[in-house]
């Protein structure tokens, strides 16, 4: 799929090479990010499916879930502040949906800050639909989670 008229994105899985790159977007990202030692871990759990977005030689994004009993719990989802905007979380998003539902997943979870418009959007549009409310879910800020599910 094209991300511009001068280069290509391509969705791929997860490697040992990539998790450096990942904890730095990460660390942009979000206010409790992950470390390129909890990527390390994705690389090697059986239940795990973790994807990046490539542009270039340039990771630009991520989504991965885990699997359990037929249900993906999708547990980390960013694109780099450079590049959102563009469709890679899109992208990633049915990505992640087409090979967890080749695996066996029949439906999908996930949690999101009830003040990320942007995720939330995302998930919307992916056909994802709120099922509750889990109340001062994340830290740094306080925020309730907003939970999803695709069935």
């Amino acid at each position: 799929m094209k991300y511009d008229e001068h280069s290509e994105i391509r969705i791929r899985h997860l490697e040992e090479g990539d998790v450096g790159a990942l904890a730095a977007i990460e660390a942009e990202s979000f206010s409790m990010p992950w470390s390129a030692e909890d990527f390390l871990r994705m690389t090697k759990e059986a239940d795990a499916l973790y994807l990046v977005a490539e542009l270039g030689c340039e990771i630009a994004g991520s989504a991965g879930m885990r699997m359990v009993c037929g249900e993906g719990y999708i547990d980390n989802v960013v694109v780099a502040p450079a590049h959102r905007r563009r469709g890679i979380g899109k992208l990633l998003i049915e990505a992640l949906l087409r090979e967890g539902a080749a695996l066996g997943c029949e439906a999908f979870t996930l949690e999101v800050r009830a003040g990320n418009e942007a995720a939330i959007a995302l998930y919307e549009g992916a056909g994802f639909v709120s099922a509750g409310i889990r109340p001062g879910f994340y830290e740094k800020p306080v925020e309730d989670a907003v939970i999803y599910w695709k069935r």
